[in-house]
């Protein structure tokens, strides 16, 4: 009896080793598949899916890259539902969302339609506005449920909403501190708890989280953001795992992180003279149209300009010291201390003037 027990174990043992086995050969197979359909994606463009009549709610709408998104979804005929906290920024983002949509049914439709297909009649999307600090918890909660009686169910979220406050640590206010974090960061747990829910029932839907290069990699004089913008990272990566754990591949997820964009948020950084030529601040409409491209073709992440990809990956494989020798040759060490100064000097100015 003791034999045949000792041999039921080792047979039982062999079997399991040679499933482990098995399994890890198949891993490997479909790690090198991945690898090669990403190297096809680089090299044939995949076919842009369709947000037509879907409803997609953009937070930080008022300006910068929000207005920016709305104008492009406006192009792509979904429905905008805008967010900011500030309302007439919003309304002016919303009234160049309609001069787009009157533009696009102002265009005749092509006779015969495409390939002797009739064309469908145009849809006719809206554009909401509403106020909403999603800094606060139950402004995003209370604003979600406006907008699920008002307009129904979101099927993509742009979570764009960003603020940075222009401080060194240790002369920043603690409130800056919590605001940068709950806007950044904490926004993007009540928005997706608000709006996943449905995302889940339908098996449907597309969450968009606007990070930063600072979200992958840091610099000095912006300890708050770069925190927020790590956040907002691990959370996304986090979420993107939890979906394909419960195996809702209908719900898709896109992490936008541009380098630098010449918009006001960081007006004044700059890195080392000689280097900004090869390297300048990113053009705000070539970001948003390199995000919307990720965003309607189902990419997972989108690093503008590609370069990030790289020093992303060095910053993961290089000692400390190495990166820190590569910071000061690029001057990316102490890129923030003409922003920082800039705001300083304004806020000086503004107290001179009250």
């Amino acid at each position: 009896m003791y034999r045949y027990s000792l041999v039921s174990d080792i047979l039982i043992t062999a079997l399991a080793s040679m499933n482990i086995a098995a399994e890890f050969f198949l891993v490997t197979l479909k790690v090198l598949w991945a690898f090669v359909l990403a190297g096809v994606k680089w090299l044939v463009r995949p076919k842009e899916k369709s947000v037509a009549g879907q409803v997609c709610l953009i937070t930080g709408a008022g300006s910068g890259l929000g207005r920016l998104f709305a104008k492009e979804f406006a192009r792509q005929r979904a429905v905008l539902v805008l967010w900011d906290i500030n309302s007439q920024g919003n309304e002016e983002t919303a009234e160049m969302v309609r001069q787009i949509y009157r533009e696009m049914d102002s265009t005749p439709p092509k006779e015969g339609g495409v390939d002797g297909v009739e064309e469908v009649p145009p849809l006719q999307p809206q554009v909401f506005t509403y106020v909403c600090d999603v800094g606060k918890r139950e402004s995003v909660y209370l604003t979600a449920e406006k907008v699920r009686r008002e307009v129904g169910d979101v099927d993509v979220l742009v979570n764009n909403a960003g603020v940075v406050s222009g401080h060194h640590l240790l002369e920043c206010p603690d409130e800056l501190i919590e605001r940068t974090m709950m806007v950044n960061c904490h926004a993007h747990f009540w928005t997706t708890k608000a709006f996943l829910p449905k995302m889940l029932e339908m098996n449907h839907g597309h969450i968009v989280t606007v990070a930063s290069s600072l979200g992958l990699f840091s610099t000095a004089g912006v300890e708050d953001y770069c925190a927020s913008k790590f956040g907002a990272v691990g959370f996304h990566e986090s979420l993107s795992h939890e979906l394909k754990a419960t195996e809702k591949d209908g719900i898709k997820m896109t992490l936008v992180c541009p380098y630098l964009v010449d918009t006001d948020m960081f007006r004044g950084c700059r890195i080392r003279k000689e280097i900004e030529p090869f390297l300048p601040p990113l053009k705000s409409e070539y970001c948003v149209k390199q995000a919307m491209r990720a965003i309607l073709t189902d990419q997972a992440m989108i690093c503008t300009p590609r370069l990030m990809y790289m020093v992303n990956f060095m910053k993961s494989i290089l000692p400390f010291e190495a990166v820190v020798c590569m910071y000061r040759f690029l001057g990316a060490d102490k890129c923030m201390y003409p922003f920082i100064a800039q705001r300083k000097q304004a806020m000086n100015n503004n107290e001179a003037k009250n």
